[in-house]
C-alpha cells in the first residue's frame, strides 16, 4: 500500500485573477443596479436586488478564496479534480486511458467532456476508459493547472508504478 502524500497541482494562478475582476465587475453591478432602480422605480426593490446581488457577491469571493485551499491530487489511487468548493470528481487510476496538452479545439465542445477550467482555457486533458457515470458519462474532464508539466509527469509516475 502507498502511504506516500498525493501529489497536490494548484489551478488558482491562471483562474484566480480573472475571478476577482469577475468580482470587481459584480460591485460596480451592484451599485449602478442600486442607483437606478431607487432613482427610477422603489428603494423597495433596489434593495431586494441590492441583497440577491451582494448575496451572489460574497458567494463568488467564498469560492475566489477556495481556488488555492482545494488544489487537484495526483495519488496511487487515481485523481481528485476540483474546482474549488463548486465540484470535485475523483477518477480512478484504472479510468486513466491518457493525459494530453494539445487537442483541438472542437474537442472541448463534445458531448462527455467536463471543462474545470470556467472562463479560461484547460492546458490538460484526462481521457478516461471506462467513463465516469453520472447524470451522463463523462469520457474527458479538461483543467487548467498551473504546473500542467508536473501533473503529467506525476500522473506517468504513479502509472508506471502500478505496472
Amino acid at each position: 500500500m502507498d502511504t506516500a502524500r498525493p501529489a497536490a497541482f494548484s489551478y488558482s494562478r491562471a483562474l484566480a485573477p480573472l475571478m476577482w475582476v469577475f468580482a470587481c465587475i459584480m460591485t460596480l453591478e451592484l451599485v449602478v443596479v442600486h442607483l437606478l432602480v431607487a432613482g427610477l422605480s422603489s428603494h423597495l426593490a433596489a434593495a431586494i436586488l441590492s441583497a440577491v446581488s451582494l448575496a451572489a457577491l460574497v458567494w463568488t469571493v467564498a469560492f475566489v478564496s477556495s481556488l488555492k485551499r482545494r488544489p487537484v491530487l495526483v495519488d496511487a489511487a487515481g485523481v481528485t479534480m476540483r474546482i474549488g468548493s463548486l465540484k470535485s470528481v475523483r477518477v480512478p487510476a484504472a479510468s486513466m486511458k491518457a493525459v494530453l496538452t494539445s487537442w483541438p479545439r472542437e474537442r472541448l465542445k463534445q458531448r462527455g467532456v467536463l471543462n474545470f477550467a470556467l472562463i479560461d482555457y484547460p492546458n490538460v486533458m484526462l481521457e478516461l476508459d471506462p467513463p465516469l457515470q453520472g447524470r451522463r458519462p463523462v469520457h474527458t474532464i479538461a483543467h487548467r493547472l498551473d504546473d500542467p508539466a508536473g501533473f503529467v509527469a506525476a500522473i506517468r509516475q504513479h502509472s508506471e508504478s502500478q505496472r
